[in-house]
């Protein structure tokens, strides 16, 4: 097929999408390379991500211009290549968040440097989505995050908390400091524990070390802010039986999840290779088998569309701060990461994925939860 076929091609879907190639809007693709229309028709996903981190196209609104392809939905148009279809079998196949597996994504992504996720994120360096209800800025939203998570949980002074994938430590610290908890994080990530307990020293937070799996002990309450992404659709019922055993009989557990709207047995190829690898997110039909029979569920809060202005935020600060930290790294780096930003800004923006908060009990609370969804300011900044 000639190259001015592919191009043909390529701008017929585009088309769908209301995107025009070297188009004069902020969202139309530049292509700097002609080789990108055969890429990204061979490779889909993969292939347009890796050809942004080569330099091969450009678009002024690349948040927007990834919202209008997935609204179109113009990922189920495009051919996917052989070793994306192998991935594919392989998540199928093989359980590639096992016991053996549990610590790569910590190698591989959360280990990149504390440097740059300091200069990537909120001052408690949160790296969930905020709350934006009545924020004005990341530091706030981040904060009103924390807070809600803490009112949920009707946290009072004294009780054990558990903190699955606890990152640097951010709700642990807010926990303790504001409601006089007691807090245990676990990661797979040995730059976190490490950063995590210099922020929260003083403070009766603790960090392990740990895959979830080997969890023991019974607590209060239990919180899981970003992690199931990471468990695999294998193991949800797994993850869902370690916070049943670990929570009290009268305990409240709250999953902070990113979600998918349709069933999963795979992650989106690029994202998979250069960001999560073994990443996966779940859906509410993944998610409500592996609950069955384990927790009530008393509520169900969906905020999806805070997370565009979460990573907005994020890009900026990224873009901002470049040059405090690109010795540390190459120019291909700096490409993909924005790729990764901003199209994931464009993917929560065309509600292509979720957030969900969720709490669970084990009983069922007496005379039902009370659902919040709106704090004051003066509550958030008490």
């Amino acid at each position: 097929m000639s190259r001015d076929r592919f191009r043909a091609l390529v701008e017929d879907l585009l088309d769908k999408a209301e995107i025009t190639v070297d188009g004069p809007n902020r969202w139309d693709i530049q292509v700097k390379d002609p080789r990108l229309f055969r890429r990204v028709l061979t490779k889909g996903e993969l292939g347009l991500g890796e050809a942004y981190m080569d330099g091969w196209w450009e678009a002024d609104q690349l948040d927007e211009f990834i919202a209008r392809v997935l609204r179109a939905r113009l990922d189920r148009e495009v051919r996917r290549s052989w070793s994306t279809l192998m991935t594919v079998v392989m998540a199928r196949t093989l359980n590639l968040q096992s016991r053996r597996r549990a610590f790569e994504i910590g190698e591989r992504h959360y280990d990149r440097g504390n440097e740059l996720f300091r200069n990537m994120l909120d001052a408690r360096m949160n790296y969930s989505c905020a709350y934006w209800e009545d924020a004005y800025s990341l530091d706030e939203a981040q904060e009103q995050k924390l807070e809600l998570i803490c009112q949920k949980l009707e946290l009072e002074p004294g009780m054990r908390v558990l903190d699955i994938g606890c990152g640097w430590g951010a709700f642990g610290r807010y926990a303790a400091e504001r409601y006089g908890v007691e807090v245990l994080g676990v990661t797979v990530s040995k730059e976190q524990v490490e950063l995590g307990r210099r922020l929260c020293e003083g403070l009766p937070v603790q960090f392990e070390i740990m895959d979830y799996r080997d969890l023991e002990g019974t607590f209060d309450r239990i919180v899981s802010i970003g992690m199931i992404e990471h468990v695999g659709y294998k193991n949800y019922r797994t993850y869902l039986e370690v916070a049943h055993r670990c929570l009290a009989d009268d305990g409240l557990f709250l999953l902070h999840t990113i979600g998918g709207n349709r069933s999963a047995t795979s992650t989106e190829p690029w994202t998979q290779r250069y960001i999560f690898p073994n990443g996966m997110l779940p859906s509410i039909a993944q998610l409500g088998p592996a609950m069955e029979d384990l927790f009530v569920m008393e509520d169900w809060h969906g905020f999806g569309a805070h997370y565009d202005r979460t990573l907005l935020a994020w890009h900026e600060n990224f873009t901002s701060n470049w040059h405090r930290i690109r010795e540390q790294y190459d120019e291909r780096f700096y490409r993909m990461w924005r790729f990764y930003l901003l199209s994931s800004a464009g993917a929560f923006r065309a509600r292509h994925i979720q957030l969900w908060q969720i709490v669970l009990s084990r009983h069922g609370v007496p005379g039902g939860y009370r659902s919040i969804r709106r704090l004051s300011r003066a509550e958030a900044w008490a």
